[in-house]
């Protein structure tokens, strides 16, 4: 039943570990962390009884771990993971008709090159995808028009001054290190996450032709990766916010991190050309303490529209998060769930709240609860 503060479970179902989970309607989509397991649609029209409708299938040596659905579409990724992928199949999106959820029906193969796409969003017409493109180091940002979603076209690409080597840039980091992590749009800016890069808002304006708005990176001397970039929908205090996520994984300083987990930012972006950090969170009990990797933040909610934020805390479960004060964010509720069976700890990865606010969470390694704040 897990157990925790100002959270009801109200249905736990048993699916396979998953990276994303979205609604559409009375319909939950999850992407799958593992193979053969793709993704799996459920009707969560009574959250207390939900049923598995639809589930698609991914080859080994890929993962399908993120979804998106709109406009009567869903989009997956197929990113290629540490086993060898079939001969002959692709690396990219995957579309599916889902107007009608328990029957989807896969309508394109959108082929990158590398090992695919890793994160993006979809608003019912434009995916904004981190992609791997041949002549570049690492992931780049790329808009895609589906319009006719049977024919994905590129509309624009951004990257980071470096990684077009085949232009003769040469990068300034090792390895893949500065890399398109998540873009997220909200009207015309995408606030994207760079991974040792740290993030950046562009003006998207002209989606031919994306512009640097700014650029934010504390990787060092803070030693995590950022994960996501949230812009905040409603003002506090009179002020434009974001949440900035670092992910619990790959510290640059392996030394550092049993007792400096990785935290959530808070970042004023009244002056957008100027962001300004203000204030961070970390759970009390984290700090100071050994912590093994994956056990603080990944990531919260991407649509924020309160003064209460959902994020999933990795082993630590859920934290509900107080942002009503920026420079001093507080815990207001959390949940942790039972350890899924067949794991050693509980791995939230990622969150999601409906049009009736009951709050998502899936877990990478077995489970999604369905929670409602009391």
């Amino acid at each position: 039943m897990g157990h925790g503060s100002g959270i009801r479970e109200v249905a736990w179902v048993d699916v396979p570990g998953g990276g994303q989970v979205v609604l559409d309607g009375n319909y939950a989509y999850v992407g799958h962390m593992q193979p053969p397991h793709g993704t799996t649609v459920l009707d969560v029209s009574d959250p207390a009884r939900p049923r598995i409708v639809a589930s698609i299938d991914i080859p080994l040596g890929l993962h399908s771990h993120k979804v998106r659905v709109a406009n009567g579409l869903m989009v997956t990724n197929r990113e290629r993971t540490r086993g060898t992928a079939p001969a002959g199949d692709f690396v990219g999106l995957r579309i599916f008709d889902v107007s009608r959820p328990g029957s989807p029906r896969d309508i394109c193969h959108w082929q990158c090159d590398g090992s695919g796409v890793h994160r993006f969003t979809f608003d019912g017409r434009y995916a904004y995808i981190s992609t791997e493109q041949e002549g570049y180091v690492g992931t780049i940002v790329m808009i895609l028009d589906l319009k006719d979603p049977t024919r994905p076209e590129e509309v624009g690409r951004w990257w980071m001054e470096g990684q077009w080597t085949a232009g003769g840039e040469t990068p300034g980091w090792k390895a893949k290190n500065h890399r398109c992590h998540h873009p997220i749009r909200r009207g015309d800016r995408l606030y994207v996450s760079y991974w040792y890069g740290g993030g950046v808002i562009l003006d998207i304006s002209d989606m031919s032709k994306p512009k640097l708005i700014a650029h934010i990176d504390w990787s060092p001397p803070f030693g995590w990766p950022t994960h996501s970039l949230v812009p905040i929908d409603v003002p506090i205090a009179g002020h434009r916010w974001m949440l900035v996520a670092d992910e619990h994984v790959q510290p640059l300083d392996p030394k550092l991190s049993p007792e400096l987990p990785a935290a959530l930012w808070m970042v004023n972006i009244t002056d957008e050309t100027r962001p300004v950090p203000v204030g961070c969170f970390q759970l009390p009990e984290l700090v100071g303490v050994e912590t093994p990797l994956m056990t603080a933040c990944h990531q919260p909610v991407e649509t924020i529209v309160g003064n209460e934020v959902p994020a999933a805390w990795f082993a630590s479960g859920l934290r509900v998060i107080d942002i009503a004060n920026p420079l001093a964010m507080k815990q207001a509720a959390w949940w942790m769930p039972d350890v899924p069976p067949g794991a050693q700890r509980v791995s939230s990865n990622d969150v999601y709240v409906d049009y009736r606010g009951l709050i998502y969470l899936i877990d990478r390694n077995r489970g999604l609860s369905i929670l409602e704040r009391v």
